[in-house]
């Protein structure tokens, strides 16, 4: 389950990285926190909680566009369940 739950927030991020109404800023942190969803060589716990911390903090940032802070807190929520 939480290897769907992973695909489904990383389709997300790659949404954000490809919209150009984002920050390039955010969408670089979605593309990092992307990456690292995707490195199988970090323990799983260790790669959530680092993109945890990395999108909680964009998510305060002022310039970003609503749609893409909900997509970010829908992020987090999916992330914090697994």
């Amino acid at each position: 389950m939480s290897n769907q739950n992973i695909d489904e927030v990383c389709e997300i991020l790659e949404y954000i990285m490809n919209e150009n109404s984002v920050p390039r800023n955010i969408r670089e942190a979605a593309n990092e926190s992307n990456k690292l969803l995707k490195d199988e060589e970090k323990d799983q716990s260790v790669r959530i909680s680092t993109v945890l911390g990395k999108l909680d903090e964009i998510s305060n940032d002022p310039n970003i566009p609503v749609h893409a802070r909900t997509l970010i807190w829908e992020v987090l929520s999916k992330l914090e369940a697994i």
